[in-house]
């Protein structure tokens, strides 16, 4: 058999486009950068340690993300789409059951996720290069959570005490996750999640 015969029967190595390559290398580090917030917090989360745990090189991560800031706010922007698509993909179908929805909105607010968030939050306190990005993407990430909820809970907002009642249910969500910083008071908090379904009940129906 020729050389030229056993090239053209050699099985072919198909190789993945470099730009799927390359948005499969991007995601690799946005969650390896959740992952090292939640649990080192921002201090012990250097560029160094996220492509460790993506298993890139740090030349790869810096191609991507030329500073820590720009990292680690497209990390938490990240999440939040996960979290906004996550929420969506529980009630495809629109508005739902007030109390589920209630349910749904405080798990947004629970886990490492959200602690990963938090902990971007207290750096940006102190970094003055990062809380521009930080307070940017809060703000529109906020008022997006918020027009989520006025639709899934099938609130009309032109109704007196209608916003302030969402913003409200946000607000406690928020807090809630907070508290499970520190410990996991599953009890206490399932209470509360049953009381403000009977609120928003009470608001919200005609």
């Amino acid at each position: 058999m020729s050389t030229e015969d056993r090239t053209e029967r050699a099985p072919r190595v198909l190789k993945a486009p470099k730009q799927d390559r390359s948005r499969a290398t991007r995601k690799r580090l946005l969650e390896a950068a959740v992952a090292c917030l939640a649990e080192h917090g921002w201090a012990g989360s250097t560029v160094s340690v996220v492509a460790e745990h993506a298993g890139v090189s740090r030349g790869a991560a810096q191609h991507h993300f030329p500073t820590r800031e720009d990292l680690f706010t497209a990390a938490v922007e990240y999440v939040a789409e996960q979290r906004s698509t996550a929420l969506r993909d529980l009630f495809p179908d629109g508005p739902a059951d007030r109390r589920a929805v209630v349910r749904a909105l405080v798990d947004l607010y629970t886990g490492p996720l959200f602690r990963a968030a938090l902990h971007l939050w207290v750096a940006a306190s102190n970094e003055d290069q990062l809380r521009p990005q930080v307070t940017e993407l809060e703000a529109r990430v906020g008022r997006e959570t918020h027009h989520m909820a006025v639709e899934l809970l099938g609130a009309d907002e032109s109704r007196p005490g209608v916003r302030e009642t969402v913003q409200g249910l946000l607000d406690m969500a928020r807090g809630l996750g907070l508290a499970n910083l520190l410990t996991d008071d599953g009890t206490r908090r399932e209470r509360v999640v049953a009381q403000w379904g009977e609120i928003l009940e009470g608001v919200l129906t005609d």
